[in-house]
């Protein structure tokens, strides 16, 4: 409950609604004079210092043309761009947008419509690639200027709880969504005086997104080179992926788009015989996933999912729906299918819970470090997954993700995650999914999904070991960010960030 005296000289655009007029966001911004300068958006446009623009909706026949990202508005959490985008274009359609976006690295996406997402933002890094917007994004660009901002000083404001309780004072609902729209131009921009500082902050924020970016690369390139070690024998290919020098790594730059793991039309032969629980979609029965598999078998164990838990490696558990009632009466985080993403969970989970919801539900999901969720119910989702670490553990999880834990040494838990990341083990994924009611699921069928296990104890080291280097390494870099966007800003204003 907000409440507070205003005049009527001081409304503006007849918006009433308390929020939008926060006296404590007011006066903490003003409190910044002496550390730091305070513009607003609109104001380094008019003087030259930033540049913005919004990008295009390119209509659904455009969808899963190609594998050149589209970007949209989930496409940006953790602050940085998704690896594999919901929905990839060709090169004529790319070719259409790119020269009027005009997206170079340097620049800062901002969810501008969205509701949850709203604020989100990311910079466009080289690693990237090619890449168009849609029309919910603003793209921030920083033009030469006096005062001393640049792109990582201008990322570090956007995420500063300050900047982003401003974001939730200004954003509103048009429609059916909650939107900036041109109140974009009101958010602060803060910017550190001492020259000193701002180019420590510069410094630390620039490193740290290129550590998350390289190892996103990796990510980007993990299926392909994780086939080639599974058929091959060796790791190779993962450890130039992981370790090697930029061209080597460069050769797998782009990961698929979502929506092409979904297949492409088959026609085949298959007598009655082989049909399997009544299910008669060519999908289901993908020829070239058993060729595959049966081309690793010198390499690997096939085994399926339901094998390992019956012969007592792994263990499967799905979480459960708390209710709406629960959302938004705590700090504990309540995990859903789009919680995670780049192999992570998001630093901001949609949902939070009280403690007595969290002690009432954390026994029966007990939650540890080191499972894995995976996404069972979601469509584009199905078949996503990330690794629990330490800070993460005390959460709880929706009926849509399976907790997968690992009991066996010979499947530790970050070997486990990679073969659930490799491309054959997706794919499979994908044929197994169906739609239940208005939701595609995997339903039961996750437990026919085989894993290739390589054979040789000493490629299952390697594996995990370099799995778990990216892992760690990436939200290492996501923790650090953190600690610098909540230092941005007076110390009051960490308060206002939830």
């Amino acid at each position: 409950m907000i409440s507070f005296w205003l005049s009527p000289a001081e409304v503006r655009d007849a918006t009433y609604i308390p929020k939008y007029y926060s006296p404590e966001v007011d006066a903490l911004l003003d409190d910044l004079a002496r550390d730091y300068e305070v513009f607003s958006v609109a104001e380094l446009v008019e003087v030259g210092a930033l540049e913005l623009a919004t990008g295009h909706e390119i209509g659904k026949h455009a969808y899963g043309t190609g594998d050149i990202p589209f970007v949209r508005t989930s496409d940006i959490p953790n602050w940085e761009i998704k690896v594999s985008s919901k929905q990839g274009v060709s090169e004529d359609v790319y070719r259409e947008y790119s020269a009027r976006q005009d997206v170079k690295p340097g620049d800062l996406l901002l969810v501008r419509d969205g509701t949850y997402l709203v604020g989100n933002s990311a910079v466009v890094m080289p690693e990237d690639g090619d890449l168009i917007y849609q029309s919910h994004l603003v793209r921030m660009r920083v033009l030469p200027n006096s005062i001393g901002l640049d792109p990582y000083l201008l990322f570090a404001s956007m995420n500063s709880a300050i900047t982003q309780a401003r974001v939730r004072a200004l954003q509103f609902t048009a429609d059916i969504i909650d939107t900036l729209g041109q109140r974009v131009g009101e958010l602060p921009v803060i910017v550190q005086r001492d020259e000193a500082k701002r180019l420590e902050t510069s410094r630390i924020v620039r490193r740290l997104l290129e550590r998350r970016a390289s190892f996103k690369r990796t990510i980007a390139g993990f299926g392909a080179a994780m086939e080639q070690v599974l058929l091959d024998g060796d790791d190779a290919e993962l450890s130039k992926l992981v370790y090697g020098d930029d061209d080597s790594s460069k050769k797998h730059h782009r990961a698929p788009a979502v929506s092409s793991e979904m297949g492409q039309f088959q026609a085949f032969w298959k007598s009655s015989d082989g049909i399997r629980g009544g299910i008669y979609l060519p999908t289901y029965y993908d020829v070239s996933i058993d060729r595959e598999l049966d081309a690793m078998k010198d390499n690997c164990e096939l085994i399926t999912i339901n094998e390992l838990v019956e012969r007592g490696d792994l263990t499967l558990s799905t979480g459960h729906e708390v209710g709406k009632m629960a959302y938004g009466t705590g700090t504990y985080p309540f995990l859903r299918t789009t919680d995670f993403s780049n192999w992570e969970i998001i630093h901001n989970p949609k949902q939070g819970v009280s403690k007595e919801i969290f002690d009432d539900y954390r026994r029966k999901q007990d939650l540890r470090e080191l499972d894995v969720l995976l996404v069972r119910d979601g469509t584009y989702l199905v078949g996503s997954s990330c690794i629990v670490l330490q800070d993460d553990a005390e959460s709880l999880y929706c009926g849509g993700l399976i907790r997968v834990r690992s009991t066996s040494e010979g499947l530790d838990p970050f070997l486990l995650f990679g073969l659930l990341n490799s491309y054959i083990v997706k794919r499979q994924f994908r044929t197994k999914q169906f739609t239940r009611d208005v939701i595609d699921t995997l339903g039961q069928r996750v437990l026919e999904v085989v894993l290739p296990v390589p054979r040789s104890p000493e490629l299952r080291t390697l594996i995990s070991g370099l799995v778990e280097t990216v892992v760690r390494a990436r939200v290492g870099a996501r923790v650090s960010l953190r600690e610098v966007f909540d230092s941005y800003g007076p110390a009051e204003d960490r308060t206002l960030a939830s």
